[in-house]
């Protein structure tokens, strides 16, 4: 075997005859240094009492890789920054979830110019939904959780099977020390300090003349606490994205109509909208005279439906029953049961609901009867006198193609029309088609006459048409809301509690420790803490003051107070 290579078969038995696992640096019975690192250092390395780890594992495997990688602090703190940079990133510009209604490789360009459409390329717009950030925090997350594994389950092992006794070299490499002669036999001697250290809040053992002290063990728990906070808390972030845990949606509400909040069983209606401008005289100074109309107040009357029956059921009406109303302004959304709504906008602009056109002969000016046409859902059968009206086509915005087709420009309702097959008494028995527009400005940009009298062969036997405002139904506004929904919310509020508790635990407490023993009438102490030793100092100094052993507390320090 050549010089500096490490053995095949590591021997990891101490001389108090523990056998150790691999990669043990303090003999989890004895606290006797088993490496050469460990034997030259002045002041031992009691991070994690010694303990092995599994990345400490010679010749790692694939896995053992993967382990090492994610339980290394360094990787942890560098996946917190890449992720930390990464969001400061998505706020340099809004996120595309901030619009209503953009198309976000045209919006970005026209903005914020190449700056924003490389931003929009990079996927910087929709930063905290993309897949590498949310990969980051699945990242950390396992980190979390294999750094803990890492770490808890050995150091939870070392602190639950603490042996009593200490080996010398363990004792007198702590960072506060005490050796110095006593008179009394050494079991009687320990009988003699066990009440005092109790009094300072210790749970003490003895085990003859050897004494083991500590207080506040729990300490040791609050980086793994928090560490649990932080998975629960980055868990319930991650579970945000999926469906019914989570909804952020803008949704537009026509006035007098109950609109499906999607993936859930609620209907909202906008039961009335008021808006309220600010007069001249009302307006911020920086705005008079320059002929702005500024809101003052908007407030939705909303009430909220619950889906009984019918809900799915295509071409039935779905059963609804109130739960609850409330007029929604800014800053004072609906809320019910974690659904909330918010006042985002507005829009004054009248949108057609429902129209009765009368069927007519056009000729004779006949009239056979009205249908009632739902723009937004209208069934595919209608009658009017002897005459059937099937719906063949629906067009939300109506135009035409290159090919001088009826094409549907968006699914927006700017442009609505819809082509029937009509029959009946005095038509082909084969019926006509006939295209009916709704809005009278659509009526005449497309012509709709020409279109009819070329379908039924260059004459108009019959017409469509409203014969008064009565027949028409407007929704006089639209109000635009904010709908949320965040069931993750309360997780996010435990593990945030739970991680706060591991901080205090963690901060505030200190788990100190005491090991004594006495030898042939020489006493040798060691103590240890993770933080504030000149507490742990003044508190031994203390105690061994009342057992009539005169000692300065900063002569404690390491290799400073023995009188051997």
């Amino acid at each position: 075997m050549s010089e500096g290579s490490k053995p095949l078969i590591q021997n990891t038995k101490c001389e108090c005859g523990h056998q150790n696992p691999p990669g043990t640096v303090l003999c989890e019975a004895c606290g006797k240094p088993l490496t050469k690192e460990a034997e030259a250092q002045s002041i031992l390395e009691m991070r994690y009492d010694g303990v092995a780890r599994r990345s400490q594992k010679a010749n790692p495997g694939f896995i053992d890789k993967v382990w090492n990688f994610f339980s290394s602090v360094k990787v942890a703190i560098y996946l917190i920054l890449l992720t930390l940079i990464g969001s400061s990133l998505g706020t340099i510009l809004p996120q595309e979830s901030t619009f209503l209604n953009i198309d976000p490789s045209v919006y970005y360009k026209e903005e914020y110019g190449q700056l924003g459409h490389i931003y929009y390329l990079l996927g910087l717009s929709h930063t905290y939904t993309s897949w590498w950030f949310v990969l980051l925090l699945v990242m950390i997350g396992a980190s979390l959780v294999i750094c803990s594994l890492d770490r808890v389950l050995p150091l939870y092992k070392a602190l639950s099977r603490q042996r009593i006794p200490k080996h010398m070299s363990f004792l007198t490499r702590q960072r506060v020390v005490y050796q110095g002669t006593v008179e009394q036999d050494g079991a009687e001697w320990v009988e003699r300090v066990k009440p005092l250290i109790k009094k300072k809040g210790y749970r003490v053992r003895t085990d003859g003349g050897t004494l083991l002290a500590e207080k506040q063990r729990f300490s040791r728990w609050g980086p793994y606490v928090l560490h649990i906070g932080l998975i629960i808390f980055l868990l319930a972030v991650l579970g945000r994205n999926l469906p019914g845990l989570h909804m952020d949606e803008h949704m537009a509400f026509p006035e007098g109509e109950p609109v499906h909040i999607k993936n859930t069983s609620y209907y909202l209606m906008n039961d009335g909208f008021n808006v309220e401008f600010y007069t001249e005289e009302d307006l911020p100074n920086e705005f008079k005279g320059k002929g702005k109309v500024l809101p003052k107040k908007f407030e939705t009357e909303a009430i909220l439906y619950v889906c009984e029956s019918n809900c799915d059921t295509p071409g039935q009406e779905p059963q609804l029953k109130e739960v609850t109303r409330h007029n929604i302004e800014v800053n004072h959304p609906l809320n019910y049961k974690g659904l909330k709504a918010y006042q985002f906008d507005y829009d004054l602009t009248p949108i057609l609901r429902t129209v009765s056109p009368m069927l007519i002969d056009s000729k004779t000016g006949e009239q056979y009867g009205k249908i009632d046409l739902s723009i937004k859902d209208p069934v595919r059968e209608y009658k009017a006198g002897d005459y059937t009206l099937t719906l063949t086509q629906t067009f939300t915005d109506f135009g035409l193609g290159d090919d001088g087709k009826p094409v549907n420009l968006s699914p927006n309702p700017n442009a609505p029309a819809f082509l029937f097959l009509i029959k009946g008494p005095n038509l082909p028995e084969e019926g006509i088609q006939y295209f009916y527009f709704p809005k009278q400005v659509d009526k005449e940009r497309f012509q709709q006459d020409a279109i009819n009298a070329q379908l039924a062969g260059g004459e108009n036997l019959i017409t469509l048409d409203v014969l008064s405002m009565e027949d028409v139904d407007f929704a006089e506004s639209t109000t635009y809301l904010n709908i949320r929904v965040d069931k993750a919310m309360p997780f996010i509020w435990v593990g945030a509690f739970i991680g706060m508790i591991g901080l205090v635990m963690g901060f505030y407490f200190h788990h100190r420790r005491i090991w004594l023993r006495i030898d042939d009438g020489t006493l040798t102490l060691g103590a240890h803490t993770n933080k504030n030793w000149f507490g742990l100092r003044r508190e031994v100094a203390a105690i061994l003051n009342q057992m009539n052993i005169e000692v300065d507390e900063k002569s404690l320090e390491n290799n400073r107070g023995s009188q051997a």
